[in-house]
């Protein structure tokens, strides 16, 4: 006798959102120099009926919330948390901006790693793609500008 397998919890939230026929949810990725880019992309998405999440706190504006150097070290480790839960979340990564820096390439490393599906507005700062360029799989040999 077979027993049915359980449902991962990806699996279980694929089907929830299924369920309650909510719209694709897409994660918005990008160095905060992009915000206004960030802001318009979340806008072009929403007006064609996607769910948007973005980041929600540009560090590099001066703000009381980080004000304290030591708050804002623990304040960004807890933001890129929070950004990877909304990778866990969503069904497409967008990622926004001509440039890619460290904490960027970690959010589409980790998105491919669960199998989201990364999408650029600059496709030729996608880390694969650059390195297919430069003829090399080692991620280090890419150029950051």
């Amino acid at each position: 006798m077979s027993y049915p397998q359980l449902l991962t919890p990806e699996e279980k939230l694929a089907d929830a959102k299924a369920g309650l026929k909510v719209p694709t949810i897409v994660v918005i990725c990008g160095s905060t120099r992009f915000m206004d880019a960030m802001a318009d992309a979340d806008c072009e998405l929403t007006a064609v009926g996607y769910i948007v999440v973005k980041p929600g706190c540009n560090m590099k504006e001066p703000h009381p919330l980080w004000a304290d150097p030591v708050e804002a070290e623990a304040l960004k480790a807890q933001l890129d948390d929070l950004h990877r839960a909304k990778i866990r979340l969503a069904d497409e990564v967008l990622v926004v901006g001509d440039y890619i820096g460290s904490s960027t390439r970690a959010e589409i490393a980790y998105a491919r790693q669960l199998g989201k599906p990364v999408g650029f507005t600059h496709p030729e700062v996608d880390p694969a793609v650059a390195r297919q360029i430069l003829g090399t799989t080692n991620p280090t040999t890419t150029k950051e500008s």
